[in-house]
């Protein structure tokens, strides 16, 4: 059984920064894209950032490219999410996914076998 674990969410002034992790069990890590999701009150869950397997390739969405930065180690089977210069549009809960390949579509939440349990981002103005 796959388990993914976030951490490092918490409460931050607009401007700041935000490291957060997300911790795997269950499944040849390293095979695997991994995901960043994001979903605000009344909202729709929304695709934040997505690497690779190997981490060849990167994909951000269009609101947080050049702030945020995904990362993976595959030794520690742990990816994370460099978050700068954050907004208050920024505020959310943050899950981190693994996706059912290693690429492919990697902005749809169908295309995720597994979700962790959410972490909240709170960015005060």
């Amino acid at each position: 059984q796959v388990q993914l674990v976030e951490s490092g969410g918490g409460l931050v002034q607009a401007g700041g920064s935000l490291r957060l992790s997300c911790a795997a069990s269950g499944r040849t890590f390293s095979s695997y894209a991994m995901g960043w999701f994001r979903q605000a009150p009344g909202k729709e869950r929304e695709f934040v950032a997505a690497i690779s397997w190997a981490a060849h390739y990167t994909d951000y969405a269009d609101s947080v490219k050049g702030r945020f930065t995904i990362s993976r180690d595959n030794a520690k089977n742990t990816v994370h999410l460099q978050m700068n210069s954050l907004k208050p549009e920024d505020t959310a809960v943050y899950y981190c996914a693994q996706h059912r390949r290693g690429w492919g579509p990697v902005r749809h939440p169908p295309e995720y076998d597994y979700w962790g349990q959410g972490t909240q981002v709170t960015v005060s103005s």
